[in-house]
């Protein structure tokens, strides 16, 4: 039997690990890292997917640079 998926399910959520947040924001681990230690952050909190490994949601990066963007433009 087949299992289609719900067309009315929100779509799914993408998570980024370390090298492809780097790429997207084009900021180093070390700077990501800094603006996470900042109080109050300054930087999207990853998730926890075990032990020694995490991940942060693709939608908050994306609002993380539209933010930046957006700050950027403002006079």
């Amino acid at each position: 039997m087949k299992v289609q998926a719900n067309p009315s399910a929100p779509p799914a959520e993408t998570l980024l690990r370390l090298p492809a947040v780097v790429a997207r924001v084009g900021l180093k681990k070390s700077a990501i890292y800094e603006m996470l230690n900042r109080n109050p952050p300054e930087f999207p909190r990853p998730l926890k997917l075990g032990r020694r490994a995490v991940c942060w949601p693709a939608s908050k990066i994306d609002q993380w640079i539209a933010e930046r963007i957006q700050a950027a433009e403002r006079p």
